[in-house]
């Protein structure tokens, strides 16, 4: 092997570590499935979404456009995660939240697509949500930009 093979084998091994996406959240959740029975709950794309960290098409969904007061939970385990109350129109074509419900999501670093964003995931079974941005409205200045085909919604009071 040559100095020129090593150089360009840890190129490739570094932009493959980059690229590399983890699934969901790792670490332990409430909420446990294997990868079959999250295949048999889940469409294909749900599956993508949440469990791949794949992104739905910018307005692609309806909770985009649902005005109606009520919660949004993961479609993963059902665990309320948003509150109509802190929905805002950002514009970009996903659901978007300026806070979640104390608790509800975790963060953690996304380093995919040669950048680095804060990824959001439910606190239950550590589906992958969306992600949070500090552009969002007052009084928190956070954008947790959702994808809809992760939620579900209920209609009610808030």
């Amino acid at each position: 092997m040559n100095r020129r093979h090593l150089m360009l084998g840890g190129t490739a091994l570094m932009f493959t570590g980059w690229m590399r996406r983890a699934g969901a959240a790792g670490g332990a959740f409430p909420v446990t499935r294997t990868e079959a029975e999250w295949k048999a709950m889940l469409s294909r794309d749900e599956y993508r979404v949440l469990r791949k960290q794949g992104t739905e098409a910018a307005g692609s969904s309806p909770l985009d456009r649902e005005k109606r007061s009520g919660t949004f939970a993961c479609k993963g385990c059902g665990q309320p995660v948003y509150s109509s109350a802190t929905k805002f129109d950002s514009g970009t074509g996903w659901p978007s939240f300026y806070a979640a419900i104390a608790g509800a999501v975790g963060t953690q670093p996304d380093r995919s697509l040669f950048m680095v964003r804060t990824e959001v995931h439910c606190s239950r079974c550590g589906s992958h949500l969306g992600h949070v941005f500090d552009d969002g409205p007052k009084p928190t200045g956070k954008r947790h930009c959702i994808n809809g085909i992760a939620l579900t919604f209920t209609p009610g009071t808030v």
